[in-house]
């Protein structure tokens, strides 16, 4: 459909702004409940930037064989470094390696099957109230501009969201995700992903994960862009790795749970995805956790409430927070000591349960392993604040 100037208008009940993974699960299941949507997308076209991503298998529980085309390898065991140790962790069900730009090209298409009209090359302009609907403008990229009035508007457009800022919401805290693809080292397996926790460059942790026989992705979350980019390349050459080419990405830090819905004059207005912060902060993971969102923002439109989905989904977020507080500031002898309470009954809770069912793992953890609550519990008060991150992007 092509843009017919200034002042061009277009009507249909639901509006998605953004083509992200989220965004066009949302499509998917509204389209399948018998729902008008309309998912406007700013790229001219579905040839988003490669990302390779780990997750559980819990996506396809969700996705079921429509996850599948993505994968490019399972990882059956971490190995957790720090200060000389290692704890080695065999899962029993694999986490899958990822390919994001095939998962959101599969997931377009199904949102089209469940008849879901999808238009490229509208940027989101503006939102205003107008003739008892919100009037959503859009921008080409030859700068023609459209207008399309709805009932109710999804937000999907990442974590500096637009729509949620013309909605009212608050900006985020997002921190910057940069990672290399490189050779694997020699004598590493292709299905162990390798996890080193060195406090003095990261909060978080350093990961390098094979998505292939020979080669796979190193990476961090950082706090600043710029410094985060000097410090992988420190740790790649203290690794003897050589970079190919590098992923970036910006991720928000959930801080607290952020209502995903929001009654404006004309219609109502969604977050789903990165835009409403639907984020493990313990991993800055967001592929399950957004899928999951976004099952229950459309639960929310077509019952015309919030139901048992977020809510299930915001008590898990909380978890990861309450877990994050505690290890945000740990120095190297709390992880070296962190991994020698991990005893073989510990280590068998981990191999069991995933990291998206935190709140089982984590009463297993202190059931099997009780010094693990007062370490917990130690750090928790004398350990300092969780921050918030709202750096530069890398």
């Amino acid at each position: 459909m092509s843009l017919r100037g200034k002042g061009s208008s277009l009507s249909g009940p639901i509006g998605i702004i953004g083509g992200s993974v989220a965004g066009l699960f949302t499509a998917h299941l509204l389209g399948q409940a018998g729902k008008r949507v309309r998912v406007f997308e700013g790229a001219e076209d579905f040839d988003p930037k490669p990302r390779t991503l780990i997750v559980t298998h819990r996506l396809l529980e969700i996705l079921g064989d429509v996850g599948k085309s993505s994968l490019v390898n399972e990882i059956r065991r971490f190995e957790l470094f720090t200060d000389g140790r290692v704890a080695r962790i065999a899962l029993r069900h694999p986490d899958l390696v990822i390919e994001r730009s095939k998962l959101i090209r599969d997931l377009a298409a199904t949102a089209q099957g469940s008849g879901a009209q999808i238009s490229f090359g509208r940027r989101f302009v503006s939102m205003e109230q107008k003739n008892g609907a919100l009037n959503v403008q859009l921008q080409s990229s030859q700068g023609a501009t459209e207008e399309a009035q709805m009932s109710t508007v999804v937000a999907a457009d990442g974590a500096i969201s637009r729509v949620a800022k013309s909605a009212g919401w608050p900006a985020q805290p997002t921190a910057p995700l940069l990672q290399a693809i490189v050779r694997l080292p020699k004598g590493m397996s292709s299905d162990t992903t390798r996890v080193w926790f060195i406090p003095e460059d990261t909060p978080y942790f350093y990961w390098l994960i094979p998505d292939s026989p020979t080669q796979g992705v190193l990476g961090l979350i950082g706090e600043e862009g710029p410094e985060t980019r000097r410090t992988l390349e420190k740790f790649l050459e203290k690794q003897h790795l050589e970079p190919l080419e590098y992923q970036a990405a910006r991720i928000p830090v959930y801080s607290g749970w952020t209502p995903v819905s929001r009654r404006l004059p004309g219609g109502d207005v969604y977050l789903v995805g990165d835009a409403a912060g639907h984020v493990k902060v313990t991993t800055v993971g967001g592929i399950v956790t957004g899928l999951r969102g976004a099952a229950g923002v459309s639960e929310a439109i077509l019952a015309g409430k919030p139901g048992r989905k977020l809510r299930d989904l915001r008590r898990e977020l909380d978890i990861h927070l309450l877990i994050r507080k505690v290890i945000h500031n740990f120095n190297q002898a709390r992880y070296s000591r962190l991994v020698d309470l991990l005893n073989a009954r510990t280590r068998q809770d981990l191999e069991e349960h995933t990291r998206d069912e935190p709140g089982g793992v984590l009463w297993r953890l202190c059931l099997h392993q009780p010094r693990l609550l007062l370490f917990g519990l130690r750090a928790a008060l004398t350990g300092g604040s969780f921050p918030a991150h709202r750096g530069s992007a890398p």
